[in-house]
């Protein structure tokens, strides 16, 4: 590989969200040029990348163009052309997450099979083709249908109760999944380079607004039995190597009220489970990402304070051009970090910005992160 720092080395990402806003913003400290590609001239990334080129990640064409002058490919979202991707691999330039690993990953169905395939513990699920399908499993209900490619923060996901909710389903291909009785919802974000180097980061636990049907707290560390703590970094680590991946690997996982954990989806790149380690852990999620696919040794995962992150949502009944109120309140309480991702426009249940509170124990950061909802709010 050349020098990967400096103007000569440039990696593109496909996707110019607000993960890729923070990956440009610790990549900086590796003088790594980072490149975007995103059909968004607004895009977070659009204002701090090395260079921003507007197109659409699903043309086959703009992406091949977008690669001819980037050392090495990445994403920060999984819903790209891939088969440009593949014809990037072939040429001999380094694509990472592998265009086979998110051939699998963006198709929810092929997730599943996958998990089969490798005796990977996950939720009993049937495939459809479409929503007259969905009656063959009436006798199955209560499900989870989830939209096989495309669906993302809460989209793509409907609860079918009982023949009442039919009308409402999706009419796509899809996975039916059995409702699991879980009792916690965790996450575990492990990273792997190209020597075979894996770094896995501490389990943190989630807690989901009904309303958004999004991440609104994540504590970290969880509050789960070493054992449970074990299995959950054992079966993640068991998947990246499993698919073969070089790059960062999101593993979200239910946690049985008796006690088994089931791999519930699982996401090629920077996550939003893994926010918070820009403030609690050595190295952030964002920093191990560009490590792994650049193939330099990956950093301690270390926990350096508890930390409980809240993904600030546009308010529900505004639509327009953001006002963030009480961000200077919330700038005065001791230990919270708000990032803001640079999205001029607010809608209902956007994902605007997130902030972190840290303190010497998670009951403490929990105190201040209950003030810092109650306060920080993206109206119009």
């Amino acid at each position: 590989m050349n020098k990967w720092y400096g103007d000569s080395f440039r990696v593109g990402v496909l996707g110019g969200g607000q993960l890729g806003r923070m990956l440009i913003q610790d990549a900086l400290n590796y003088d790594v040029a980072i490149d975007c590609l995103d059909s968004d001239v607004n895009a977070p990334c659009a204002k701090i990348a090395n260079e921003f080129v507007v197109g659409a990640i699903l043309d086959y064409k703009t992406v091949i163009d977008f690669a001819k002058t980037r050392d090495v490919i990445t994403v920060e979202i999984e819903n790209v052309c891939v088969e440009a991707l593949e014809e990037i691999e072939r040429s001999g330039k380094k694509v990472f997450p592998q265009p086979a690993v998110l051939k699998t990953i963006k198709d929810k169905g092929l997730q599943k099979v996958f998990f089969d395939k490798h005796k990977i513990p996950t939720a009993p699920y049937f495939l459809v083709n479409n929503k007259q399908e969905i009656e063959n499993y009436f006798h199955e209900f209560p499900l989870m249908q989830k939209l096989r490619i495309g669906g993302y923060d809460g989209k793509g996901v409907h609860a079918l109760k009982s023949k009442n909710n039919l009308d409402d389903a999706f009419d796509a291909p899809c996975i039916l999944e059995k409702m699991i009785d879980f009792h916690k919802e965790i996450s575990v974000i492990v990273a792997r380079n190209e020597s075979g180097e894996i770094a896995t980061f501490p389990v943190v636990e989630c807690e989901f607004s009904a309303e958004a049907n999004l991440v609104e707290f994540l504590f970290s560390p969880a509050q789960i039995s070493e054992a449970v703590e074990t299995e959950a970094i054992e079966i993640a680590q068991k998947v990246i190597k499993a698919i073969d991946m070089v790059g960062l690997l999101a593993v979200e996982m239910f946690v049985t009220k008796d006690g088994r954990v089931l791999v519930n989806e699982i996401a090629p790149r920077p996550h939003n489970s893994g926010h918070q380690t820009i403030e609690c852990n050595i190295t952030s999620q964002y920093e191990q990402h560009l490590r792994a696919i650049l193939n330099l040794p990956l950093g301690s995962t270390k926990l350096i304070r508890p930390g409980v992150m809240v993904n600030l949502l546009g308010e529900p009944t505004f639509t327009g051009k953001v006002i963030y109120e009480g961000l200077e309140e919330v700038m005065k309480i001791p230990g919270v970090k708000v990032h803001l991702y640079g999205k001029t426009d607010t809608k209902p249940f956007r994902k605007m910005g997130h902030t972190t509170t840290t303190a010497p124990t998670l009951m403490e950061a929990k105190e201040k992160a209950l003030l810092v909802k109650k306060l920080l709010k993206a109206k119009a």
